[in-house]
């Protein structure tokens, strides 16, 4: 009985069962994951904002909705990495508690155009305009499309309070006068207005 093989799992058994390598594999990877990522939410560097972050405004949020709607993360992140050719070029690399009131959160690596994350006050609010109806007006080798409906679509106020509403759900301190008023704000502002002010206030806190 010298040769008789010890009860349980073996390398043998494992390797052999296809079904239960990738349950095994799901398991690792799950346990792995859950080391990893559960810390992150006690960690006050990513839980808490730093200073000079703020809730969006009523518009900034409206012009964050319009971003999403049209693809632009497609092409732009909003990360810039601690590397001194990424800081040189964009300015601070980006911090967690920059981040903690977008829902999601707009980080990537895709890059047909330049890093978004410190665009904020860098042009006018003119050039925004300019840039955002046809690019080609102000970087003349630019491929990225037009954008010229946005400056004959209101944002809708009735949109707002919401919208606001669900995102203090998660944590977004949004005050009960915030809301209320977040119709008014929006009202009679444009889309391509609204995107313009969610630009202009990206990466401004952290210099």
């Amino acid at each position: 009985m010298a040769n008789q093989k010890p009860a349980g799992l073996s390398h043998e058994k494992i390797e052999t069962n296809n079904f239960l390598m990738i349950v095994l594999i799901l398991v690792a990877i799950a346990f792995g994951g859950l080391v990893e990522i559960v810390p992150l939410f006690f960690q006050k560097s990513t839980t808490e904002p730093v200073t000079g972050v703020k809730p969006y405004t009523a518009l900034q949020l409206a012009g964050r909705d319009v971003y999403l709607r049209e693809g632009c993360y497609n092409c732009h992140s909003q990360m810039i990495r601690p590397f001194r050719a990424e800081t040189l070029r964009y300015g601070h690399y980006s911090v967690a508690g920059e981040f903690v009131y977008d829902h999601p959160f707009q980080w990537g690596s895709k890059r047909t155009g330049p890093d978004l994350h410190r665009v904020g006050g860098r042009y006018s609010d003119e050039w925004h305009r300019i840039h955002l109806v046809n690019p080609r007006d102000v970087v003349p080798e630019s491929n990225m499309p037009a954008y010229p409906w946005l400056a004959k679509a209101n944002v809708d106020p009735a949109d707002m309070a919401p919208r606001m509403k669900a995102l203090r759900m998660v944590g977004v301190p949004y005050t009960d006068d915030q809301i209320a008023k977040a119709g008014d704000e929006v009202k009679g502002k444009t889309e391509l207005e609204a995107l313009i002010a969610y630009l202009q206030g990206m990466g401004t806190a952290l210099k």
